[in-house]
């Protein structure tokens, strides 16, 4: 597996485990609590892996904008959050930003 493939796939765990610590009602509800530490650990071994090969920089801010975007999304496709043309915009930005630096990182040098 490529590490940005690991590193999208730890993303889209980061957005699960948002979603999960706020349905655990602050880690009152075993279930979504439970489900909350798994996909945490797995998210950050995710990171960790996929920044032997990204730049720590570049991986960290594909995970971190990827995961609020996609915890954004799925909270207001699901009702928890509103919709509005001005969010979906900016999460529009978000996404254009990380592919921006997918893009970049294929072309750059790998600094550490």
């Amino acid at each position: 597996m490529t590490p940005w493939v690991v590193l999208l796939g730890s993303a889209v765990l980061e957005a699960v485990w948002a979603t999960a610590l706020g349905a655990s009602d602050g880690l009152a509800r075993p279930g979504p609590a439970a489900v909350f530490a798994v996909a945490l650990v797995a998210s950050m071994v995710g990171l960790a892996v996929s920044s032997r090969s990204i730049p720590i920089g570049t991986a960290y801010a594909v995970w971190t904008g990827t995961g609020a975007a996609l915890t954004v999304g799925w909270a207001m496709l699901i009702g928890a959050e509103p919709t509005s043309l001005t969010k979906l915009c900016l999460m529009a930005g978000i996404i254009g930003a990380v592919l921006g630096l997918q893009l970049a990182g294929r072309s750059g040098r790998r600094g550490r």
